[in-house]
C-alpha cells in the first residue's frame, strides 16, 4: 500500500481493503455483464476502507476496464434511440456535476434521488393493481430530463441508476436491450467523467497498480454477470431490478439522512 494512501484508510489491516476492493470488482464487473442490481455494492464495499469519493474513484478505471468488455458483449443489444437521447443528457450532467461540485449538497441530492425513485416504485405498483400500463416509448424531453440527472448523480454521488431506470423501465424493454442500454450508456458516463475527475485531483497514477490487480476480477464479474442474466426469465429480471432500485432508494435516503 503505498503512502499516498495513509491518509486515507486505515493501512493496518491491508487484508480489509483487499477484501472489500475484490468484492467491489467483482460487482461492478457483474454490473457491466447486465445485472444492475449488483452495481449498488460496490462503493458502500469500498466505504469500509476510505471515503465513499475516493473508493469510487479508486474504482472507476476498474470500470472504464469493465466497460470495454461490456460493450463487446452487447454490441448486438441496446437501443440506439435511447442512447441517442441520453448521451447527450448524461454530458450536460456530467459537466454541471463538475461546474458545481463545490456548492451542492451531495446528501441532499441522494435524498431527492432516493425519494423519486420511491415514488416511481409506488406508481409501477398502482399501476399493476389496475391491470397494467401500456408501454411508453422513449421520448425527448423525459429523456434530455432523466439523462441530465443521471449524469449529474453519477458524477457527484456514483448513483446514475435510478434516473436511467426511471427513464427506460415504462418503455417495457427486452431485457437484454435494457441491460446493453445500460451498460453502454454508463461506459459512455464513465469515460466522460475522467477528465474532470483529474482535474480535481480524484485519481491518482499510483493506484494503477491495485486496478491492473482488480480488472481481471471485474472482466470475470462481467462475464459471469452477462451468463445470469442470459438465463434469468426476463419477468424475474425486471422484479429484481425493481428491487435494486428500491433498496438503491432507500440507501441513498438512509446515506443523505446520516451524512446530513
Amino acid at each position: 500500500m503505498h503512502r499516498a494512501r495513509d491518509k486515507e484508510f486505515d493501512v493496518t489491516h491491508p487484508e480489509l481493503f483487499w477484501f472489500a476492493a475484490v468484492a467491489a470488482a467483482l460487482f461492478v464487473g457483474a454490473a457491466k455483464g447486465g445485472l444492475p442490481m449488483i452495481a449498488l455494492l460496490s462503493v458502500p464495499n469500498m466505504s469500509l476502507v476510505m471515503s465513499p469519493l475516493q473508493g469510487a474513484a479508486l474504482l472507476l478505471p476498474v470500470y472504464l476496464i469493465s466497460d470495454a468488455y461490456g460493450i463487446w458483449i452487447y454490441r448486438h443489444a441496446f437501443s440506439r434511440r435511447n442512447l441517442a437521447i441520453l448521451a447527450p443528457a448524461t454530458t450536460i450532467g456530467v459537466v454541471a456535476g463538475y461546474l458545481f461540485v463545490g456548492r451542492i449538497d451531495e446528501n441532499a441530492v441522494r435524498i431527492v434521488i432516493g425519494a423519486v425513485g420511491l415514488t416511481f416504485l409506488a406508481m409501477q405498483m398502482v399501476s399493476r393493481l389496475q391491470g397494467g400500463a401500456a408501454a411508453r416509448p422513449a421520448d425527448i424531453p423525459r429523456g434530455l430530463f432523466w439523462g441530465a440527472v443521471s449524469g449529474f448523480t453519477s458524477f457527484v454521488s456514483h448513483a446514475g441508476g435510478p434516473a436511467f431506470q426511471l427513464y427506460t423501465l415504462p418503455q417495457q424493454l427486452p431485457k437484454m436491450t435494457f441491460a446493453g442500454t445500460a451498460t453502454i450508456l454508463f461506459a459512455y458516463v464513465n469515460l466522460i467523467k475522467v477528465p474532470p475527475y483529474l482535474a480535481l485531483g480524484l485519481i491518482g497514477w499510483g493506484d494503477m497498480g491495485s486496478v491492473l490487480i482488480l480488472s481481471p476480477v471485474a472482466i470475470f464479474g462481467a462475464w459471469a454477470g452477462y451468463r445470469i442474466t442470459r438465463v434469468i426469465p426476463e419477468r424475474l429480471f425486471f422484479i429484481l431490478v425493481e428491487i435494486a432500485l428500491l433498496l438503491i432508494s432507500l440507501n441513498l435516503i438512509w446515506a443523505g439522512l446520516r451524512a446530513g
